[in-house]
């Protein structure tokens, strides 16, 4: 089972393959924002990994890092638990002056993954 380390937050021990984004909020406890709904379309998920930052991303992730020119970060949503991993969570509900966090993303990557 991968353990997951927020920074700041206590380690927990995550699914194998479950998605980064809803590990983060469902098992670390974190009030991480996915305000599309995790399906890369707005950067409010984003983390910087401290440590076990995945080699590989999807296209879709890839896409939109490049449309607002953002490096050092990725997409939690894009993301999916297989390894122990440390991330720092960048965007949060708290502070945001967002009502909620967005819908509840899928258990499933969205859009379905083309690896790159």
């Amino acid at each position: 089972m991968p353990k997951l380390t927020v920074e700041g937050f206590d380690t927990v021990d995550v699914e194998e393959g479950k998605r980064l984004v809803l590990a983060i909020e469902q098992d670390a406890h974190v009030d991480v924002l996915h305000a599309c709904g995790g399906n890369a379309r707005c950067t409010t998920c984003r983390v910087e990994f401290i440590a076990g930052e995945p080699a590989r991303m999807t296209r879709a992730e890839k896409m939109k890092m490049e449309e607002r020119g953002l490096t050092g970060v990725r997409l939690s949503c894009q993301i999916v638990c297989d390894h122990d991993m440390t991330v720092r969570a960048i965007s949060r509900l708290e502070g945001s002056g967002r009502a909620d966090p967005g819908k509840t993303p899928e258990p499933t990557i969205q859009p379905p993954p083309e690896w790159v």
